[in-house]
């Protein structure tokens, strides 16, 4: 529809989908449906084999799920994208096809609990072995690749610590090696920081978050650089392991992304407020936020971030007890453990998202009983900020019965 390139908040309205071939509609259309008719009998078998373009399963294929991959391989300025039922769905799909039965993956120092789990079960099951690597040099860095690391995955900002990665030192490493590198842009979204531009191979998302915006959705999405890899992905996992995504799913994405701008704009607005915040009270130790100008990382998050994002992680000075009593404590913040959406959410990641993960690797990490993450919604952040007091004045008057009573 757009043939000249168009501004991100642009894009992220109008590409890949062109009214005139749909009757004019304004709104994508959904296409409930699993399986295609075609014509001849002769049609079905050309479309199969693959001499003929067309929809024939939903699973392959579907016109409003493509709408969707369009619309993510436009603004992460990819070569192609795939749309699955779930983050970890999109995870699993771009491991299986790069990895191998006794390859070695070299991860950031952190990744989220169910991607953890998923490095340990392959490793079990399929001798893929994986190292939680200091990526914070190149010399560092080399020292982790072995002659069979068959990928780089990274997260950053890791999830929850907020360490940042610098992606376009890693991927030049990376290219020397001819090694893939995977990066999970949850965190950020397309609008914050493109991973692909700074040499990244794939980019994935969970929908859920950011994209999806709203708390109504399980999705994730895979973009790559190369829509031929795209396409090898798409009839090979995907296909054959079935973790697409649903036409509706797909729908709802695409209303949500179109105001996804404006709200990442509300959402940081919001955040660099509560940072602040929270950096000056007596019951916070430290805080883990990429716009703060004391964090190790600000400086990479001015290089490869347009903004320092939603999400701020910090730790109670006190103890778990304390922690967890803050949350309870909290009214109009909700306890739960997603994150970019209209409302305030927080979460204790050591008992909840990277529960899975050990101990000792999970303090590794930096993620200690004392770690709360933080999600700033929508709401005004004056508001949040007065929820985050009340919940701190009463902390303070019950503190000693807290630790007593345990």
């Amino acid at each position: 529809m757009l043939n000249d390139k168009k501004r991100f908040e642009t894009e992220v309205i109008h590409s890949g989908y062109d009214s005139k071939k749909y009757e004019g509609s304004l709104a994508p259309p959904l296409f409930q449906t699993s399986t295609y008719t075609f014509d001849q009998a002769a049609q079905g078998e050309r479309r199969f084999a693959g001499d003929e373009e067309g929809y024939i399963y939903s699973r392959l294929g579907n016109p409003t799920v493509k709408i969707l991959e369009d619309r993510m391989t436009a603004i992460e300025q990819g070569g192609g994208a795939l749309a699955f039922g779930s983050g970890m769905a999109a995870v699993s799909a771009v491991l299986f096809y790069l990895l191998k039965s006794g390859d070695h993956v070299v991860c950031s120092k952190g990744v989220y609990g169910c991607t953890f789990g998923l490095l340990e079960m392959m490793e079990e099951k399929f001798a893929i072995t994986h190292e939680f690597a200091d990526l914070s040099s190149k010399e560092s860095m080399k020292k982790s690749i072995l002659p069979n690391t068959a990928c780089i995955y990274v997260e950053t900002p890791i999830n929850p610590t907020m360490e940042l990665i610098d992606l376009e030192m890693v991927c030049s490493v990376a290219s020397e090696m001819d090694i893939p590198v995977v990066v999970d842009n949850t965190f950020c979204s397309p609008y914050l920081q493109n991973p692909l531009k700074m040499g990244a191979d794939f980019v994935l998302h969970s929908a859920t978050k950011y994209i999806g915006g709203h708390g109504d959705v399980i999705g994730g999405l895979l973009v790559a650089k190369s829509a031929e890899v795209i396409g090898e992905i798409r009839m090979t996992t995907q296909k054959d392991i079935g973790g697409i995504m649903s036409p509706f799913d797909a729908w709802l994405l695409l209303r949500g992304l179109k105001t996804l701008a404006v709200r990442l704009d509300r959402h940081c607005d919001n955040a660099e407020k509560i940072a602040d915040y929270l950096k000056q009270h007596s019951l916070v130790r430290n805080i883990y936020f990429p716009g703060d100008k004391d964090h190790p990382s600000y400086e990479i998050s001015r290089k490869q971030m347009n903004r320092p994002g939603g999400l701020i992680s910090f730790n109670i000075n006190g103890t778990k007890e304390m922690a967890q009593a803050f949350m309870d404590e909290l009214k109009l913040v909700k306890i739960a453990v997603s994150l970019g959406d209209a409302e305030t959410l927080i979460q204790h990641p050591a008992t909840m998202t990277h529960s899975v993960v050990p101990e000792e690797t999970r303090k590794g990490m930096g993620i200690t009983d004392t770690l709360l993450r933080l999600s700033v919604g929508l709401e005004s952040w004056e508001d949040i900020k007065d929820d985050l007091e009340q919940a701190f004045s009463k902390i303070e008057e019950s503190a000693p019965l807290i630790i007593e009573s345990k």
